[in-house]
């Protein structure tokens, strides 16, 4: 089964230029975080792993929260060590809705984790 990728939006978003671009980067930071959940990772960790910039990885993370990209639990903390200076953590935790399945068919060597 082929799936066909969501359509982003916004008022700067122009499909010719930036459908490919962001579908590629939304997949790398799903597949990143997936494969080390449930580690957190901060935005620079994520950064430097896929060599994008934060901005990006940022916004690709707020994607995995709308259920046209897959509806993740995306969790936010302090940085334990460094939360006092605005550093934040993240992981995802995969959704446990039905139909989700498909678009993890894909995807190998994912741990997969439970959600409580």
């Amino acid at each position: 089964m082929v799936l066909k990728a969501p359509h982003f939006d916004g008022d700067t978003y122009d499909p010719e230029l930036d459908h490919l671009r962001l579908t590629t980067q939304l997949d790398r930071v799903r597949d990143l975080l997936l494969r080390h959940s449930p580690i957190w990772l901060t935005l620079s960790q994520v950064s430097a792993m896929l060599a994008e910039p934060e901005a990006s990885v940022s916004a690709r993370i707020r994607d995995l929260r709308k259920a046209k990209f897959g509806g993740f639990e995306v969790q936010a903390r302090r940085q334990p060590t460094f939360g006092r200076r605005g550093i934040w953590e993240y992981r995802i935790m995969r959704p446990d809705t039905p139909g989700q399945r498909e678009m993890f068919d894909g995807l190998t060597k994912v741990r997969r984790c439970s959600t409580r």
